[in-house]
């Protein structure tokens, strides 16, 4: 009987991971379409920046589910926390993406407000800050893994969220690199022409060095709640 109150704690604790992992699952994804289709599109409209937030939401949901489980970790907490004060910033970015869009919707005649800059410069902060979400979330997966008594899934989680982090250092750069070049017409000719002639090759690569961490971290997701629900509850969902 001492032991059944901690087992029964750690039960809810597991259940409460498994749930916030299932959260990011499928709150990672539909946030990122949502993102891109408020940021281009009009039939988002009639709803404004809600769709947005309500994933926001979700995500951090998530976290905070995920809070309950082993709180006395330090390496642990200090991931989660990084990652729920990114996913705050996230949320309160997010309704610039709407009203940049707004903007870039006014017709031709009409002069855009002053404060173009401001919106323009949130939503780059805004892509910013969720690269790096993407980027603390696979330490929050690794750390997570490291406490699993699953030695394939430690291995998977620690080869695969290294991979991710460069891939996503490598979008910042080449992200970092068109920006310079789009700001610096005045470069040397050589150097201009390059990218030039690549753009479209360079979009591309960006949406790969975007997608692939994306999918890799959502296997790693869905294989640790596997994982918790195949050896807690014996596969139950």
């Amino acid at each position: 009987m001492p032991d059944a109150s901690p087992k029964a704690e750690l039960l809810r604790s597991l259940g409460r991971l498994a749930r916030g992992l299932s959260a990011l699952f499928w709150g990672l994804p539909a946030w990122l379409i949502v993102a891109v289709r408020t940021a281009r599109a009009e039939w988002l409209a009639p709803w404004a920046v809600l769709p947005l937030l309500a994933l926001g939401g979700v995500l951090l949901f998530g976290l905070w589910q995920m809070s309950a489980f082993q709180p006395q970790e330090r390496p642990w907490r200090a991931a989660l926390d990084r990652a729920k004060l990114l996913g705050l910033v996230n949320l309160g970015l997010s309704p610039f993406l709407y009203w940049w869009n707004r903007i870039h919707a006014l017709p031709a005649d009409q002069t855009p407000p002053p404060v173009q800059w401001f919106f323009a410069v949130s939503v780059a902060l805004l892509a910013l800050n969720g690269v790096l979400f993407l980027f603390n979330l696979n330490i929050v997966l690794e750390r997570l893994g490291a406490m699993l008594p699953d030695e394939t899934l430690r291995s998977d989680t620690r080869q695969f969220t290294a991979v991710n982090r460069l891939l996503l250092l490598a979008l910042l750069v080449v992200a970092a690199l068109q920006r310079v070049r789009n700001q610096l017409p005045d470069l040397p000719h050589a150097l201009s022409m390059l990218p030039a002639g690549l753009n479209g090759g360079v979009d591309w690569a960006q949406l790969l060095l975007l997608l692939l961490p994306l999918s890799m971290t959502m296997a790693l997701i869905w294989k640790a709640k596997e994982a918790i629900l195949q050896s807690a509850f014996g596969g139950r969902t």
